[in-house]
């Protein structure tokens, strides 16, 4: 029986998988850089995306999200940063990939002594898909950590 292209077919298979997660690294070192430009977060995510932030607050649709993040950039939640680790990746057909972050807040307003009573860590999940040779957000949702 000859395996040759079964074996070859894994290794394409593996390759092809550790192209997209290095992509998907790539995405999200991108969304942390542009937190606070609303032209280019925004567009890292679908047309029809759908978050929920730390707060529970829920936002459905690329021109909600990119309203309601240049309305954040012109009060003092512009001094709050984040920054993310990835935990997991794992890719639940070919084009649909869930990421498991943990995001951590940084407030650096100046009246930031725990005024906004929200936990500094949160669990963040991403569902991507891929859009042509591209990984675009569809969800981004954080649960607080206690």
């Amino acid at each position: 029986m000859d395996t040759t292209n079964s074996t070859h077919s894994a290794n394409a298979a593996d390759d092809a998988n550790a192209a997209d997660e290095q992509r998907i690294r790539e995405l999200v070192a991108r969304s942390q850089k542009a937190q606070i430009d609303p032209d280019v977060l925004p567009a890292l995510h679908t047309a029809d995306m759908v978050i929920v932030n730390l707060a529970g607050r829920r936002l459905f649709g690329r021109d909600a999200f990119a309203s309601a993040m240049a309305e954040a950039l012109s009060s003092p939640l512009k001094d709050i940063r984040t920054s993310l680790k990835i935990d997991d990746i794992r890719f639940t057909t070919p084009d649909v990939a869930i990421v498991s972050l943990t995001k951590t807040v940084h407030d650096e307003r100046p009246e930031a002594e725990d005024s906004s009573g929200l936990p500094s860590v949160g669990a963040m999940t991403y569902v991507l898909t891929r859009q042509g040779d591209d990984w675009l957000i569809a969800l981004a949702q954080t649960t607080p950590v206690q």
